[in-house]
């Protein structure tokens, strides 16, 4: 006997287990808040800018192919930037307890398209590590870059500051806190139709009738305390008069 599950259906479960739905909801919101504000490390980020172009005398002009050339250089001095011949001067000039490898985990480079500005962006616990990385990086690069491409056409166009009152980019609790609000709500659903389908008990006659496939033939009324009671008071006045 195939079973149907009408709409009636889910929504007299959703109504019978609200509780259980309400209570997965706040739990899951309650451990996602706590976790973010007490427990995740908050993560700060600055950026400097740098601009590459070719060094011209003042009679020459930029064209076009310049302006390419410039591009493609690009593409190169995002890998050089974030090299351990760089990231090793930029350890030894601020005494950092990492690797060539952990701070480069910090450090992301990238361009707009068809820009010749680089952004260098570096992410650090501490605000103030995080602005000593980014402009160190940048005057390193735009030293080591005359050594190691025999080229002088980096300028730094934007150092990185400290502002007043940072805010951390990561955690956002608020994000956190509503991502686990609706991951709290699909378990409490699935947790309602799961505790729902394992209930085989036989509460109405309903179930009787759709369990056996036989049709009802009578009721049996609640007999309440009173009734009880009243019948009790009857029988024994009964034996009394016998």
């Amino acid at each position: 006997m195939e079973e149907t599950i009408s709409l009636q259906d889910l929504v007299k479960t959703l109504k019978k287990r609200l509780v259980l739905i309400i209570c997965a909801v706040i739990l899951a919101v309650t451990i996602a808040g706590v976790y973010s504000y007490l427990f995740l490390t908050p993560i700060y980020q600055v950026s400097t800018q740098i601009l590459v172009n070719q060094t011209k005398s003042e009679q020459q002009q930029f064209n076009s192919q310049d302006i390419q050339t410039n591009l493609q250089l690009i593409n190169t001095y995002n890998v050089i930037i974030k090299s351990p011949a760089i990231l090793s001067k930029v350890i030894e000039n601020l005494d950092l307890k990492t690797t060539p490898a952990g701070l480069n985990s910090k450090i992301t480079v990238g361009n707009a398209q068809n820009s010749q500005v680089l952004n260098i962006s570096v992410q650090d616990p501490e605000p103030y590590v995080a602005v000593d990385i980014a402009n160190t990086t940048a005057e390193v690069f735009q030293e080591e870059i005359q050594k190691l491409m025999n080229v002088d056409n980096v300028n730094i166009l934007s150092p990185a500051v400290l502002a007043v009152n940072p805010s951390p980019i990561k955690p956002d609790p608020m994000l956190n806190m509503a991502i686990a609000a609706v991951i709290g709500l699909m378990l409490g659903v699935g947790i309602a139709f799961l505790l729902e389908y394992l209930d085989t008990t036989v509460k109405t006659e309903q179930d009787a009738e759709e369990l056996l496939g036989l049709p009802i033939l009578g009721l049996i009324g609640k007999i309440s305390d009173i009734d009880v009671q009243g019948a009790k008071g009857s029988a024994k006045s009964r034996r009394k008069k016998r």
